[in-house]
């Protein structure tokens, strides 16, 4: 018997399931190895925070910054790591990583040699490993389910957080009080295992696709920077995670002081709130799918967002504990729906050879929001009560949700990544260095002139995919003595690059957007293209070099 795990579903779901991703073994593998992690980071959080009890009060809020601070340095850069190596790869040397730091940790804790430095530093550098896993954890997704799953998957994810959020916690404190917390430590290291043994038995359903030759750290995350910048569907996803987490962590960082001064809760009340947000979170779970069929990915991002706005609303006004533990179950219902929302759409829009540093970037604004805001909403509310604050973060919901109504979410054919190789070769006499360039792309059209405005319309779009996989500059011009005559330019750094465009970073959305400019070409005309060099430092061909016959040649009526 063969003991590697096939990517796809082994049997058919009903697609509509909040379940049906689990019919993927991979998927249902991983799930469960990190719901067994998840739990054991938990009861690590709590063993290192007992063993500091009797230290400085600051050490102990200093326990969740070495955990949390490694995400807002490392994300860009884990996101490169993903995007330039085989992701599989990356997961596995993380979780060696986060083993042996977890092994050194327990180890110092048994042998009782552990002092609050060093507890820090180890957990920093657990951190670190969670960090450079996030990206490239995240860019697996689509290849684990089917792309109309992402949403299910999301939603999963968030279920398998909120389940360990609930048993790691009262599972740590436990077996601190009754046995030591090194044995918590020890849980933790035990429980990456499951993940690599996963991860060793995956056959990953294709070839790593290799970034372009030479690129080197700089040029690769100014190439995430610019495919992000010139996304529209991608900057609408940020804006709302922009909009909604910060207003989203008023609850998470005004729920304690709302049980205790204005519900007048204990610890144990307190736990009650926080459970009654994670049996909500479960519940969306099961409501999502069909939410998000009839309503759609942007209505759904509205209504969660108007839906969490009411419970901060009812958090600042009420004062009955029944109300408000009822309101936090809707409270977890849309925080999973929204959430999972987001992560869906930015996993949809992102092609494969940029994904890791798209969600790179979505995980720093996530990260980084949640961060900010939580001091941010208790400083108002150590001067101003809790309910200006809590109003304050409904508004900001209120505001993510009307934005929908000008700028929806991107779905359908306009924002398919997948891979497109609809480019010809580029037929040259002669073969350039991977580093030749820059290189200027030029493309003539004839347009019939009752067109003109139009096409020019629709070539931004054009232009935009241009920018996003690897040009420059951009832009279209009209010539002044033949106005049906329109003359595209854009700049690329070096061949290699033009040659990632050609083979691997154009989408079916790009094809899309070129599919609906070429129809309003002049009949019988077809885009004529050339390829410049820079010969600043010389001609790209010596005069006395050889010419290679050019490869056959396609023109670009093939594009259509």
């Amino acid at each position: 018997m063969n003991p590697t795990l096939p990517s796809p579903p082994a049997r058919p779901a009903r697609q509509d399931s909040a379940w049906a991703p689990l019919a993927a073994r991979v998927f249902r593998a991983l799930w469960i190895a990190q719901l067994v992690s998840n739990i054991g980071s938990w009861m690590q959080m709590v063993g290192a925070q007992w063993l500091l009890i009797g230290h400085d009060p600051a050490l102990v809020t200093l326990v969740q910054t070495a955990s949390s601070l490694p995400v807002v340095l490392l994300a860009l850069p884990a996101g490169v790591v993903a995007d330039r190596h085989d992701r599989r790869r990356v997961l596995l040397v993380t979780q060696g990583a986060l083993f042996a730091v977890s092994g050194v940790l327990t180890a110092l804790t048994f042998a009782d040699l552990l002092t609050p430095v060093l507890l820090l530093v180890l957990t920093f550098l657990l951190g670190c490993g969670t960090a450079l896993m996030g990206p490239a954890w995240q860019a697996i997704q689509p290849e684990l389910v089917q792309r109309r799953q992402l949403g299910q998957a999301a939603a999963l994810g968030g279920v398998n957080m909120n389940l360990a959020r609930a048993v790691g916690p009262a599972v740590g404190g436990a077996v601190v009080a009754a046995a030591d917390p090194a044995w918590v430590f020890a849980f933790n290291a035990v429980s990456y295992l499951g993940i690599g043994v996963v991860l060793l038995l995956w056959r990953r359903p294709g070839p790593h696709t290799p970034v372009p030759h030479g690129e080197k750290w700089p040029a690769a995350l100014d190439a995430g920077r610019r495919f992000v910048w010139h996304a529209p569907g991608i900057r609408r996803v940020l804006l709302r995670t922009l909009l909604f987490v910060p207003g989203g962590a008023a609850l998470w960082a005004l729920l304690p002081v709302v049980a205790n001064r204005s519900l007048r809760l204990g610890s144990g009340g307190y736990g009650l709130l926080l459970g009654a947000v994670g049996v909500g979170a479960v519940a969306g779970a099961f409501v999502l799918p069909r939410g998000n069929r009839k309503l759609g990915a942007s209505r759904t991002l509205g209504c969660g967002s108007l839906l969490f706005a009411g419970v901060l609303v009812v958090l600042a006004t009420v004062r009955d504990r029944w109300l408000v533990t009822l309101a936090l179950l809707f409270a977890g219902l849309a925080w999973i729906a929204v959430l999972s929302t987001l992560n869906a759409a930015m996993q949809t829009q992102l092609p494969g050879w940029v994904r890791a540093r798209g969600l790179a970037v979505y995980l720093l604004v996530f990260q980084g929001g949640q961060a900010l805001a939580a001091p941010l909403w208790g400083t108002l509310a150590a001067g101003l009560g809790v309910t200006v604050p809590l109003l304050s973060a409904a508004a900001l919901l209120v505001v993510c949700a009307v934005s929908l109504r000008r700028w929806p979410l991107r779905e359908g054919e306009e924002a398919d990544p997948s891979p497109s190789a609809h480019w010809p070769a580029p037929p040259l006499v002669f073969e350039p260095g991977p580093a030749t360039g820059p290189v200027l792309v030029t493309v003539s059209y004839r347009v019939a002139p009752e067109h003109g405005t139009a096409f020019a319309e629709r070539m931004e779009h054009v232009g935009r995919a241009r920018r996003r996989t690897g040009a420059l500059t951009w832009g279209l011009y009209q010539d002044g003595q033949d106005p049906a005559h329109f003359i595209e330019n854009y700049l690329v750094a070096s061949w290699s690059e033009h040659l990632a465009q050609h083979r691997g970073r154009l989408t079916l959305a790009d094809r899309h957007h070129e599919d609906r400019a070429r129809l309003l070409l002049a009949p019988g005309t077809r885009p004529e293209v050339t390829h410049a060099f820079d010969t600043s430092g010389g001609p790209v061909v010596p005069e006395d070099g050889e010419a290679v016959p050019p490869p056959p040649h396609h023109d670009q009526a093939a594009w259509d």
